[in-house]
């Protein structure tokens, strides 16, 4: 046939096939057969044989089309969570960005939020980490403060020296808190650093924690045994304080302390008793929305108090095991009280006595999520149940306030465990 009428045929085949569609197939490959003018040229290609070889190409580009479209809706999913990514980057920015107006407002650097509880805040776990490590030096510098005053009443050289020698420290630290802040935001840094970058630099707080309270031991001396608080500024498992002296077995007791908390939700765990076999043989815990409990013997009672607010709060629990009746005073008020709390369990004796934190294992085995958030002081114990009167007078910081005569607080009596200590007490400042 002439050239021209074998050209247009083969152009109709290939519209026989591959119909009216404008889609790109890639490399294709056309069969070209010679047919009468008047023949049905889609249904003659069939059958000159070459049909075999014309299904099978149809087939390649229908699977050459399907393998784009598989490509196209696997780049659409790609590019949907890389927006996600920068929208959360973006959102993350914002706060950062705030964040910083507010340090350089202040005139004094302060990472995070003034909130200190657990998951609420949109960071990532590393740039979480970094915010509770700026925490903790704002709670170091507090301590050099307090020292600052007290050197200038006790003008020592050697004081004065070893307050700038931690001073500068400090300041190196912060820096380097903010320097990897910085590089989170900038998306550099992957988990490897971020770990490494936390080791060394919790390992240079702790070694801080250590010469602070060195320091802080030279002012013993001058200063009242029970006139201190201790302060837990944010949720961890490593920061608490240990009384040295573990419970006798007891038939009754009173519990008494001050309280200063705004963490939400929950202050978390103000003590924790445990004993071998029972780590919950007596726990004063307020957790998640829960309100503050009191167990004994893994038995729950639950108390009226209502203590988050950011101001002193003083409370007290007495106990008797017979019949397991309990008293709840808040500020010297009884507020609540009830019955059937673990009857007839005497506190076994021998067991580890923890502020600030909750204990799954004997001394050990703290969550996060269950620590004490916020100050603490005045904590005592007594063998027996306290009198309404005798109550009062501990809240009103009264002159004929008894101290505990199983637990008396005491600085001496306590082991401090990454925190930080405050030697004045605010509440009776306060009062009185």
């Amino acid at each position: 046939m002439p050239t021209g009428r074998a050209a247009r045929t083969c152009a109709l085949l290939a519209l026989c096939f591959l119909g009216s569609g404008a889609q790109d197939f890639g490399p294709t490959r056309f069969i070209c057969t010679s047919v009468p003018v008047d023949a049905d040229m889609c249904a003659a290609s069939v059958a000159a044989g070459g049909a075999e070889e014309l299904r099978s190409n149809v087939l390649q580009l229908r699977e050459t089309v399907l393998q784009q479209k598989e490509t196209i809706l696997s780049q659409k999913e790609t590019i949907r969570e890389l927006t996600t990514k920068l929208g959360r980057c973006e959102s993350q920015s914002t706060l950062d960005a705030s964040a910083g107006e507010a340090r350089t407002g202040g005139g004094r650097k302060q990472l995070g939020s003034g909130k200190n509880t657990m998951g609420d805040l949109s960071r990532t776990p590393a740039a979480e980490t970094l915010s509770q490590l700026g925490q903790t030096l704002q709670s170091l510098k507090t301590r050099l403060e307090n020292l600052e005053q007290y050197s200038r009443l006790n003008s020592s050289s050697q004081t004065n020296s070893l307050k700038d020698l931690l001073q500068s420290k400090i300041d190196d630290l912060e820096r380097q808190v903010l320097s990897r802040v910085n590089t989170l935001e900038e998306g550099k840094g992957g988990p490897k650093n971020d770990t490494e970058e936390r080791v060394k630099i919790e390992s240079a707080l702790t070694s801080l924690h250590q010469r602070i309270s060195e320091l802080e031991k030279g002012q013993k001396d001058n200063r009242p045994g029970d006139k201190f608080q201790l302060t837990f500024p944010l949720r961890t498992n490593y920061m608490y304080a240990k009384v040295k002296k573990s419970l006798p077995e007891m038939y009754a007791f009173t519990v008494c302390m001050w309280l200063k908390s705004s963490a939400a939700p929950g202050v978390g765990t103000p003590f924790s008793y445990a004993v071998p076999g029972q780590a919950n043989e007596l726990v004063l815990i307020e957790w998640g929305n829960n309100p503050m409990e009191i167990l004994i013997n893994d038995k729950v009672a639950k108390l009226p108090f209502v203590i988050n607010d950011g101001k002193w709060h003083h409370i007290c629990i007495t106990w008797t095991t017979r019949d397991g009746v309990w008293e709840a005073y808040q500020d010297g008020t009884q507020g609540g009280n009830g019955e059937n709390l673990a009857p007839y369990h005497p506190i076994k004796p021998q067991g580890v006595l923890v502020l600030g934190q909750e204990q799954d294992t004997l001394g050990g085995g703290f969550d996060a999520t269950q620590a004490f958030v916020g100050e603490l002081a005045h904590f005592n114990i007594w063998d027996r149940k306290l009198t309404p009167g005798e109550v009062y007078n501990l809240a009103t910081c009264s002159t004929k306030a008894l101290s505990g005569n199983v637990i008396a607080w005491a600085e001496s009596h306590i082991e401090i465990y990454g925190g930080a200590t405050k030697w004045t007490f605010e509440a009776c400042r306060q009062i009185n």
